[in-house]
């Protein structure tokens, strides 16, 4: 069984619009419509979208309409809104995490992501990719021998651990058991007071079950569209794709 749980709750501010950042379209398809497809690609079997601002405008907006919702009231951090799901989530089998404004992921990704989170044993597999500028992303920490040691968001990292280049995207699979116990202890004891769903990676290394992070070749895949300039840049990615160039 494999579930995916898209977080789709934002308003977008950046975006200038009184649209929910989620169905902003590129070539008439809504963002979280690649999203979604790119989940079934990948073999996801049941679809569950986390909808807060103008919750009826998503719902409305999408093309596919196969998915669940749930609906997260407050915007109290990425793990806040996966604890929103719970119930969708269950206890078996895997289950990808994955942003609603991010239409540049793909199945075939989701499936390396999938395969080297199964071959490796993990419980939890986050995706990353090393950047030029990783300002505004948490960090992926190694240790000397290239071994996954922890995430960290940037409101709560030394300087140290700033020069790490390598980010998480906030896209997962998780063993959905292990997902759903670590979702009961995490906490929001941080710079943003906020439920952070990287904490549970934490959480689950220390029970000495195995948290890897898989690294993308490019960070394409994993881009998000927070503005007009970067929803733009997609659509570029897209017509580039589609064209087979």
């Amino acid at each position: 069984m494999l579930k995916a749980v898209i977080l789709a709750a934002g308003k977008g501010t950046r975006m200038k619009s009184d649209l929910p950042k989620v169905v902003h379209t590129i070539n008439g398809k809504c963002l979280v419509d690649y999203v979604v497809e790119a989940a079934r690609g990948a073999g996801a079997d049941e679809v569950c979208l986390v909808v807060g601002y103008k919750a009826d405008v998503v719902k409305e907006s999408i093309k596919n309409k196969d998915v669940q919702f749930v609906l997260q009231e407050e915007q109290l951090g990425t793990g806040h809104a996966v604890k929103c799901a719970k119930d969708f989530l269950g206890t078996d089998g895997d289950t990808l995490i994955l942003f609603g404004d991010t239409p540049l992921i793909t199945a075939d990704t989701l499936k390396r992501l999938l395969n080297f989170h199964r071959e490796k044993g993990n419980a939890v597999t986050v995706l990353s990719a090393q950047i030029d500028d990783p300002t505004g992303y948490g960090r992926i920490l190694r240790d000397a021998s290239g071994n996954f040691v922890k995430s960290v968001e940037q409101k709560d990292a030394t300087a140290e651990e700033l020069a790490s280049h390598e980010i998480n995207s906030g896209m997962y699979v998780f063993d959905t058991k292990e997902l759903a116990l670590a979702l009961d202890k995490i906490t929001p004891n941080n710079a943003q007071g906020e439920y952070y769903l990287p904490d549970t990676l934490t959480i689950i290394k220390e029970k000495g079950l195995r948290a890897d992070a898989f690294a993308l070749e490019s960070a394409e895949d994993i881009s998000g569209c927070n503005d007009r300039q970067q929803l733009e840049e997609a659509a570029e990615v897209v017509r580039r794709r589609k064209s087979g160039e």
